[in-house]
């Protein structure tokens, strides 16, 4: 289900926790830490597959800046989450391109800590999703940051 087309591009990236696997898995599906680590406004998440993954941002709660939502692929305690089917809505419009976008969290135990790694699939080729494409790489790694601060962890 993870792997691009000659059609489509992804971006990786992964940072080394001290959190235990546990603990990072639960942030990924905990609606009050997603509300923390991301700086969302509102985070719902049904944690099974077929469930649901969704956030906004923005103090607006009828009219939030940017809403994502996503159908839960896979759900493999602690290891591994997989969002697809994904519905956006931001204030500032449609996303200029077409994407079917997946999303894989993968978390590796290590001995001495452990990786998150986030896979995003599904960036189309081509100058209408640079941009998009560009922002998300700088985003995951704000998010990390993020995740960081959350866990009490210095960069």
């Amino acid at each position: 289900m993870l792997g691009s087309s000659m059609s489509k591009r992804k971006h990786v990236h992964e940072e080394k926790f001290a959190a235990p696997p546990e603990e990072l898995f639960a942030l990924l599906h905990t609606p009050s830490s997603i509300r923390d680590w991301w700086s969302a406004s509102r985070a719902i998440v049904i944690p099974e597959v077929g469930g649901t993954w969704a956030a906004a941002w923005g103090e607006q709660e009828d009219e939030p800046d940017y809403t994502a939502a996503a159908t839960i692929l896979s759900f493999e305690a602690p290891r591994r989450l997989v969002l697809g089917n994904y519905q956006y809505h931001a204030k500032a419009g449609k996303l200029p391109f077409e994407a079917d976008f997946v999303t894989e969290f993968l978390i590796i135990p290590l001995t001495d800590g452990t990786i998150l790694r986030v896979t995003q699939d599904g960036f189309p080729l081509g100058e209408a999703a640079d941009a998009h494409l560009a922002g998300c790489v700088q985003g995951w790694k704000d998010t990390f940051q993020g995740i960081r601060r959350f866990l009490g962890e210095s960069t």
